[in-house]
């Protein structure tokens, strides 16, 4: 495959792929907690660059190495619900699925028919001393900054709120959940967020950045494409003309 062809058709992919991040990133910007994607791009050498020709240029080919979470805090949308509950600064809140503890910045909770607190997909949060938090459903809920959740002006339990170290190791595991190898990445009990009750964490992508950047990528593709057909027409030309018996 010639250069021109062999960096189009590289670029087309990466594009294409930024793309399908980019188009989870505007579909999920009304999702409570949710962390942005974004995309982090290297040029690699063709393999057979080694054996290009004297005074020839190698093929540099863009690819997009890896995407990463963007952790950055999102805005705090009040919506005066006392099971609605946000943090400020860095830190998850952690829920108990059967698959084992799952993290969020999806503070959009309930009760149980049994009171248990719990997130909307129905998974126990957890409190401090790692138990499910059980509440009178017929009491109003106080939910302090430090994460001390109070009935009748006595304390109940407190929210667990972890970080880690290295972020990077959360995997998303769908609906604003992360999940993580506990046993390389153990989460660390954290105060450094507050916890307001009657809000939530809005989502950290932002729908006009997202479009603008989507018009950006579809734009880059067309022109790939382009430079794509104009090798291949190339190339064609090139067969023809060895393949013309002389008269």
């Amino acid at each position: 495959m010639d250069p021109l062809t062999t960096a189009a058709a590289s670029g087309i992919r990466a594009r294409l792929e930024a793309l399908d991040m980019l188009a989870n990133n505007i579909a999920n910007a009304s999702a409570p907690g949710f962390k942005a994607d974004r995309d982090y791009f290297g040029q690699y050498m063709a393999a057979e660059a080694a054996d290009s020709p004297a005074g020839t240029n190698p093929v540099i080919s863009p690819v997009v190495e890896h995407q990463w979470t963007d952790f950055a805090q999102g805005s705090l949308a009040p919506t005066g619900n006392s099971f609605d509950i946000a943090l400020s600064g860095k830190g998850f809140f952690v829920a108990n699925s059967p698959g084992g503890p799952l993290f969020t910045r999806d503070g959009s909770l309930k009760l149980s028919p049994q009171g248990v607190l719990q997130t909307l997909d129905g998974y126990p949060i957890q409190g401090q001393d790692g138990k499910p938090i059980v509440l009178d459903a017929g009491k109003p809920v106080e939910i302090l900054l430090d994460g001390t959740v109070r009935q009748d002006g006595q304390d109940i339990s407190q929210l667990a709120i972890v970080d880690f170290k290295n972020p990077a190791a959360l995997a998303k595991r769908g609906n604003n959940y992360f999940g993580v190898d506990v046993s390389t990445s153990p989460p660390i009990p954290t105060n450094q967020a507050e916890v307001h009750q009657g809000s939530i964490e809005a989502a950290n992508a932002q729908p006009a950045e997202s479009a603008v950047r989507l018009v950006n990528v579809l734009r880059q593709f067309e022109t790939l494409q382009k430079a794509l057909n104009i090798g291949t027409d190339m190339n064609k030309r090139v067969l023809d003309d060895v393949a013309r018996i002389p008269q």
